[in-house]
């Protein structure tokens, strides 16, 4: 594509091309890291919060850059594109080049603190139930014309993004559902994507290391509902929003439009008498059309929120009713989400990502009414941690939490990253002020006394981690680590001595 051609994706006057016959030069690639620069492509250097891309232009252009997409002028000696933010460039310069691919897809973005994942998951099969494919960026892991790859991050970089969106266009796929981290839509990556539905779940406290308040963590999330103030793109077609959660509610009362759920309070789509256990939830469900009884066959309340969520987005998207009605009735696994590990034992055993305090206090009251549906006999045991270099002032939220929900907590090591893992355990154990609380900072001996310990009718929870594979330590190095493969191998490595429990 010739570079005056692209940057026509630019609003008038954001960018200044030098030299001006440079237009007729044609763009092979676009590109924001110098290790990924193939000859023909357009760098942008952008000006990162550990890094500055205007120090990698030398090694881009050697790699034969053929243009810059720069916010100071260089003079390496190739074409450069000035413009005031080389990051938010990033977004329309994308869209450009790849076809505006989010045109001719019906793109779902899912945004929120906690339930993003499983949301995704459910709209997905929703929307597949007749029969076009529907494509899935998000956390766990991104399909793209019915290939699955593996993520880097929860939204990719809009470069990323933009190749993806158009890799599942052409292999196919009609739609795509993506998780919309608030770091994507601060930093613009999704700027450039008219939403056909966007879908809030709730906002509780979390990232509070990149967003400086809980207000700018609200209000980056509003961007997926209110993109009116990064033009041209247009508001969502349909926008769904938990009117449950404090915040969900104020976002539903400030966009036109909102069409709202909720799990035992007043929505348009809602459940009541909800019922929990540990192969699943009935509850009644009362949408635009009426009322019905539905088997979800998913652990706890949240999912049921999680569930009506995306039964909205579908529904207001055109499909019927009765087909949604019967994907749901067939759930959907979700790899670390409130995920059981079974081998023959007599108590339960979840694994689940919750990594904020109302994620965990959603799972462990999840647990509760595990047990609650079992006759009430067991113990709730927890094992859990908090990431280092990231919020620090959750940790000893979380750990009242747990001290308060579970009979028995073992807080450990979740990824350390830079921190001293007994350190983030101390901050833990600051929120504890009673219960039977021990602190292990070896995670997987952890996870094994944690089985040991249980006995006949238990719920053990062990959170933070869920879908992950690996612990992130000090310098980047990343070891193998999978909370489901250790707490199977300690449940099989159970004598019949103590099969009956630790108690």
């Amino acid at each position: 594509m010739r570079l005056a051609e692209l940057i026509g994706g630019l609003a008038p006057g954001d960018g200044v091309l030098s030299p001006l016959q440079a237009g007729e030069l044609d763009v092979t690639g676009l590109a924001y890291d110098s290790r990924r620069v193939d000859p023909g492509a357009l760098f942008f250097c952008v000006s990162g919060f550990q890094a500055d891309g205007h120090d990698y232009a030398p090694a881009a252009v050697a790699s034969g850059a053929a243009a810059l997409v720069v916010e100071r002028p260089l003079g390496l000696g190739v074409p450069e594109l000035l413009v005031p933010s080389a990051r938010a460039a990033m977004a329309p310069l994308a869209a450009r080049f790849y076809g505006e691919p989010a045109r001719e897809l019906e793109v779902v973005g899912v945004t929120g603190t906690n339930g993003k994942t499983t949301s995704a998951y459910l709209i997905r099969e929703l929307m597949q139930a007749g029969g076009d494919g529907c494509g899935l960026l998000g956390t766990v892991k991104s399909v793209i014309a019915g290939v699955e790859r593996p993520v880097a991050r929860t939204t990719p970089e809009a470069i990323d993004l933009q190749g993806d969106l158009r890799a599942m266009l052409d292999g196919g796929d009609r739609a795509c559902v993506m998780e919309v981290s608030s770091h994507a839509l601060q930093l613009g990556r999704t700027d450039a994507i008219p939403f056909a539905a966007a879908l809030f779940t709730n906002l509780t406290q979390d990232h509070l290391d990149f967003h400086p308040s809980m207000e700018e963590y609200f209000q980056a999330k509003r961007l997926l509902f209110a993109p009116e103030q990064r033009p041209p793109v247009p508001p969502p077609r349909v926008k769904v929003v938990n009117a449950g959660d404090p915040y969900g509610a104020r976002l539903a009362g400030e966009i036109p439009g909102a069409v709202t759920f909720a799990v035992e309070s007043p929505a348009d789509y809602r459940a009541e008498k909800v019922r929990c256990g540990l192969e699943g939830c009935s509850f009644v469900l009362h949408t635009p059309q009426g009322a019905s009884e539905l088997e979800l066959p998913m652990p706890g309340r949240f999912n049921v929120a999680n569930a009506l969520g995306a039964l909205a987005v579908a529904h207001q998207l055109g499909a019927p009713l009765e087909q949604l009605l019967g994907v749901l009735a067939r759930g959907v696994h979700v790899p670390g989400r409130f995920e059981p590990v079974e081998r023959g034992q007599d108590f339960a055993v979840l694994v689940d990502y919750a990594h904020t305090p109302d994620s965990l206090e959603n799972a462990l009251a999840a647990a509760r009414d595990v047990l609650a549906a079992g006759g009430g006999q067991g113990r709730v045991i927890c094992v859990f941690g908090a990431g280092g270099d990231r919020d620090r002032t959750k940790r000893p939220l979380m750990g009242e939490i747990s001290a308060r929900l579970a009979d028995e907590t073992i807080v450990t090591s979740d990824n350390p990253r830079s921190e001293d893992p007994e350190a983030i355990i101390a901050e833990i154990m600051g929120g504890v002020a009673g219960g039977s609380v021990q602190a292990i900072p070896d995670r997987r001996e952890a996870i094994e006394r944690a089985v040991s310990m249980a006995g006949g009718g238990d719920v053990l929870v062990i959170a933070g981690k869920g879908h992950e594979q690996g612990q992130e330590l000090a310098g980047g190095r990343k070891v193998p680590f999978d909370d489901a493969t250790v707490a199977a191998e300690a449940l099989e490595a159970r004598t019949p001595a103590t099969a009956g429990g630790g108690r």
